[in-house]
């Protein structure tokens, strides 16, 4: 008991660290990129593991999955993602020996079909929470471009005002634009690029209404009064229907885990419980339960995922 608590309690000091050391990772890069641009000293050397992290975060594999992470929110590069992962996979593959009796190289094959399942579930879930922060802050950048213009600022200035007032990650979407206008972009082109960076239905009609006031005229600041407080109804609506299926929305994570998790702690019970599994009928059943347990939270999940 005293072992598995120590070796627990490694194992989260471990985890500990890699988190502080990623967080220091990143304080430190923008850091020497600020002192590079005052003093110009952007060539010191790097390590060779930091190399070819950089190296893998240029490639085509890593800018899709730079992509794939900032639209789940997640601020990591591909190389500290995928390094995650592999720290991931050999952890478990630890816990798989020690703790569940299951050896070598079955634990190891488990840890990386395991990862797999998680990286791809992980995307998959959240792959439209940048969106959905973006969706969240629109009512406050409705009544920005409200305030300015009922104040007798021009749109481009409003547009301006957003960038400086509001919270990442809407305030880098509206630095960009504004800065295109300042460029010379066009205003309608500068809004359509904006549009195809962010494809949800709600800034769909945001910049519509933008460019059809642009064009027609007329009292713009009401049309954005309007239109920020229907999107702060919506958001409302969506916090009671998300608190209203909130216990069915964990039922689903945790049908899947439980009979896992069970079956693992009868194998460490009684050493070998699992090895019929792996004989011809125990995989047909395997293969069933995989299935049948798939389509549980693929179920679980469409019923509570409730549009507005």
């Amino acid at each position: 008991m005293t072992i598995s608590i120590l070796y627990s309690l490694a194992v989260l000091f471990g985890l500990w660290g890699v988190y502080n050391l990623l967080g220091y990772r990143n304080s430190k890069k923008e850091w020497r990129n600020k002192v590079g641009k005052w003093y110009g000293h952007n060539n010191n050397r790097k390590s060779f593991i930091l190399v070819l992290g950089d190296k893998f975060d240029r490639t085509s594999r890593g800018q899709k999955t730079i992509d794939q992470l900032r639209r789940a929110n997640i601020h990591l590069m591909a190389s500290e993602f995928y390094g995650i992962l592999f720290f991931g996979a050999i952890t478990f593959a630890f816990f798989l020996n020690n703790f569940f009796s299951i050896k070598f190289p079955i634990n190891i094959v488990v840890s990386i079909v395991l990862m797999e399942v998680a990286r791809r579930a992980l995307f998959l879930i959240r792959r439209n929470k940048y969106e959905e922060r973006m969706n969240d802050q629109l009512p406050e950048i409705c009544r920005i471009l409200a305030n300015s213009t009922r104040s007798g600022m021009t749109l481009t200035q409003g547009i301006g005002i957003a960038a400086q007032e509001l919270n990442e990650p809407a305030r880098a979407e509206f630095s960009r634009l504004h800065s295109e206008l300042q460029l010379g972009v066009d205003f309608n082109r500068a809004l359509r690029n904006m549009q195809k960076r962010i494809s949800s239905r709600e800034y769909q009609l945001f910049v519509a209404s933008l460019l059809i006031q642009k064009r027609a005229g007329g009292n713009i600041h009401a049309v954005l009064d309007e239109m920020g407080k229907t999107m702060e109804e919506r958001k409302l609506l969506l916090q009671e229907i998300k608190t209203m299926t909130a216990e069915q929305r964990y039922v689903a994570y945790i049908v899947p885990v439980l009979p896992i998790f069970l079956l693992l702690v009868m194998n460490n019970i009684n050493e070998g419980f699992i090895d019929p599994l792996f004989t011809g009928i125990g995989l047909v059943l395997l293969v069933l339960f995989l299935i049948g347990t798939f389509l549980t939270f693929f179920l679980i999940r469409k019923v509570t995922n409730i549009r507005v």
